[in-house]
Order: structure tokens, then sequence, then C-alpha cells
């Protein structure tokens, strides 16, 4: 059996073990392992895989995960996203679709510092819907828009899943997640405009909330808001014009969250702990996953599975554009089943020698692909943020009414995604500029 058949063999017997519900990290382990051993023998096999665990977790770049985790977490533990939603909502709630449109604000700058697009939802289903529900909006609206604004983390940064495609891929983080504000921005807005439009044509939708604000209420919702954006920008910023990397931008990030937590009296030990302990549990299920990933790397290297699929993509006259096409088919079929972590790391050893390639901009290439994860996390069958926002509401909802809720944001990320890839001085002006 020569290698290239061990390695097929290896990716079908990956996916029969996703299909029986094993853990995506062990699936690839034991799928990698056997692959290797069948190649070389099982004396290197061991070798491999006892070296990589070690080389990943020592890796001085990974840290920036658990730094942005810990930030996320602290800023949603002390209370600062329902303090978001409420300041945000004074300003926005008298516009069309006000409530929408406060929520669509509020989870892009809560998942944004948190990186997590289900924890995000999972804040924003018991704060924002039940309000938009209290003022007669339409549940599927209601429920659609906080799933869909929920994603918008994965592309404004910083992101778990651009730190995650950095290191696999290779390029720079930094240039990565400036290359994802812009897209990220575009991504919100056209969510907005969804809104304002269809509430014009149907003002049933959301009807207008008459409430009035206070000048005095409006600089209280001021001083409640600015620290998470502040917080954001600063990151940004400090790592745009070069003063910290990202992996120090992740420890500058964590701490200034528990010391504008602990100045506004949100921070407690038990906050802490909780935020420390759900950190860990996090990159500890994150790790797993990526150490079966940089093992299937290798055994797809020696099987050369990604050489011949990207061989046989060039030989039938794919360009660039046919290319992102045929990853966007895939993406978009596998993303109804997989979540975003494992779909990304499962077929990054593949399609990243094909894109290389096809002389695909790899940062330019990376937004894509953290964009079609993004639509993925709300399509059907599995969309899982919508199944967070039906575990979050219960039986105040249905499941179907979420996922017609959904459907209008899905059109509005189509959109953005045509526009990124057909222009893509929108993922890479920004990182141009950088030093």
């Amino acid at each position: 059996m020569d290698n290239l058949t061990i390695g097929f063999i290896g990716i079908g017997a990956g996916l029969f073990l996703l299909l029986l519900r094993i853990q995506i990290g062990v699936a690839l382990g034991i799928v990698s392992f056997f692959g290797i051993a069948a190649i070389l023998n099982m004396r290197a096999a061991w070798g491999i895989v006892t070296a990589v665990p070690f080389n990943f977790v020592g890796d001085w770049n990974l840290t920036a995960i658990p730094m942005f985790l810990l930030m996320g977490y602290v800023a949603s533990s002390s209370g600062l996203s329902s303090g978001l939603f409420k300041a945000m909502r004074i300003f926005l709630s008298r516009l069309p679709g006000g409530l929408a449109i406060t929520s669509v604000g509020a989870c892009a700058l809560l998942s944004a510092a948190s990186g997590s697009s289900v924890a995000t939802a999972s804040a924003f289903a018991r704060i924002a819907i039940p309000e938009m529900l209290r003022y007669k909006y339409n549940p599927a609206l209601a429920t659609g828009v906080v799933a869909s604004a929920g994603t918008l983390g994965s592309l404004i940064p910083p992101s778990i899943l651009m730190l995650l495609y950095g290191y696999i891929a290779e390029v720079s983080i930094a240039r990565l997640f400036m290359a994802g504000f812009i897209p990220g921005i575009l991504s919100a807005l056209l969510m907005v405009a969804m809104i304002i439009v269809r509430v014009k044509i149907n003002p049933s939708l959301a009807p207008p909330v008459e409430e009035k604000f206070s000048r005095q209420e409006k600089i209280d919702a001021l001083l409640e808001v600015w620290p998470l954006p502040v917080l954001i920008f600063s990151i940004l910023l400090g790592i745009f014009l070069g003063i910290f990397t990202p992996t120090e931008a992740g420890a500058v990030g964590a701490f200034l969250a528990i010391v504008i937590a602990l100045v506004r009296g949100r921070l407690s030990w038990p906050v802490l702990r909780k935020a420390i302990v759900d950190t860990l549990a996090s990159t500890a299920g994150l790790f797993m996953v990526v150490i079966g990933t940089v093992l299937l790397a290798r055994f797809m290297a020696l099987s050369g599975v990604p050489g011949y699929i990207a061989g046989l993509m060039l030989a039938t006259g794919s360009d660039q554009f046919m290319v992102i096409l045929m990853v966007i088919i895939l993406y978009l079929v596998l993303g109804s089943f997989l979540d975003s972590i494992g779909l990304l790391l499962l077929t990054l050893p593949i399609i990243l020698p094909v894109a290389n390639a096809a002389d695909i901009n790899l940062i330019y290439f990376g937004i894509i692909l953290i964009k079609l994860l993004e639509i993925g996390l709300v399509t059907p069958p599995v969309g899982l943020n919508v199944y967070v926002i039906k575990g979050a509401l219960g039986n105040l909802v249905s499941l179907g009414t979420v996922f017609r809720g959904v459907t209008w944001f899905i059109v509005a990320d189509l959109i953005a995604l045509a526009l990124i890839i057909g222009f893509p001085a929108i993922s890479l002006w920004l990182p141009s500029l950088m030093r």
C-alpha cells in the first residue's frame, strides 16, 4: 500500500471517528499515530507523538490564547456584558429596530473581548432577547440577531480563531488581527442595514421604543460602557503601532480587564476564580484539538495527500478564484455539521498547501476561512449558536423560530463574504500600513 492511499484511508477513518462523536483532538491523534506508523514505523510514530505535544505547549506564541480567554471571562463574569447592553440601548433604541441594532453593537464588542461566539450568544440570550420580546419584537428577529451577531468576534480581533490559524499557517498574527478588523465592522454594519431595511418594510417586526432618556442618563451610560471599547482598541492600537506583540497584548488585555473590574468594584475572589477555572478548561480543550491537528499535519505531509490534491486542482486549470470557490463549498457543507474550531483545524493541513500552490495570500485566505466559519455557526442543521440560544431560552422560543431568524443575517453574511473576496483591499489595507 503506497503512502497516498494510507493518507486517504486516514482521512476517511478520521471522519468516521468524528461521526462516532469521538473528541476531535483524540480522533485526529489516533488516526495520525497509526498513519505515521504505517508509513514509517511504530518507533517513529511514538517519537513524533511524544515530542509534538511538548514542543507545541512550550511555544511562546500560544500563551496568547489563555491570556485572551482570561480577559474575556473576566469581562463577562464581572457584569460588563449586561452594562454594555443597557448603555448602548440608551443611544440606539429609538432607531428602527433599535434594540436589535443595540444587540449587534453589544455582541460585537463583547465577542471581540471574549473571543468566544458561543459565550457571547449565551450571555445576550439572557440579557437582550427578553428585553426585545418585552417590547413586542418579532421572536425570530430577536433570537436571530443575537445568534448571528454573536459570531462577530471571530473576525473582530483579538480572535482565538485567528490565533490558531496564524499559528498553523505560520503567518503574522498581528497582521491577521488587523486584516480582520474592517471585514468584522463591515459584517456588523450589513447586519444593522438588514435590520433597518426589514423594519422599514415591515414595522411590526420591531415596534418603536418611545422611551426617552435624560442627558444625565446618557452621561451615566457612557461612564458605564467606556472600559470595554477602550480595552479592545488599546490592544489593537498597541499591536498596530508595534508597541507589543499579540502574545504580549494578551497579557496586557488580561491585566487591564482585571484592573478595570477591580476599580469598578465588580471583581471578587469567586468571580476571579471562576474566570481562571473557565480559562484553564477552555485552554486545555483547545490545546487537545490543536495537538491533534499538528499530528495530522505531520501525517498528511508524509502521505503526500495535500501535494496530490494541489497538483490535481492546478492540473485542471483551477485559478485562485476556483480554489476559493471550492473551499467555500467545502466549508459551507462541513460547517453545517462541525464546530468552527474543529473544522478549521481539521481542514488546514490539507487546504493550506493548495492555497500556497495557487499563490493565494494566506492572510487574505485566512479572513475568508474565518468568515465562512462565522456563517457555519448559524447554518442548519447544527448551527451551534442557534442551539445555544435555544438552550438559554428553553421553551420560550422554538428551534425553528431561531433558524428562521438567522436566515436573513446569513444573507447579510454572504454579501459580506462576496465583498471580502471581490475586494481584497478590505482585508489587506490595514496590514499594509503596519511597520
